[in-house]
């Protein structure tokens, strides 16, 4: 019985421990987050401007080619 009792004493009289997260950790997680927000509005920026101004020349182009294709081509 006294080595119960004992072993209740010891913890009853151990402090708890902390659950705190590592400095480190956070600051990854902190970077990844930034990382992830930036990488996303350079994405749909890119996005954008493809859509809207490299697409419409591109199909031009194109639309160049074929005529002078046509053109060409004794048909």
């Amino acid at each position: 019985m006294s080595t119960v009792e004992g072993e209740d004493a010891l913890l009853a009289t151990a402090r708890p421990l902390k659950a705190r997260r590592r400095p480190l950790s956070a600051i990854l997680l902190a970077l990844a987050t930034k990382y992830v927000i930036i990488a996303t509005i350079v994405g749909l920026s890119l996005a954008a401007t493809m859509h809207y101004v490299v697409t419409p020349q591109v199909v031009a182009q194109f639309e160049a080619i074929e005529a002078a294709l046509k053109r060409l081509s004794p048909r």
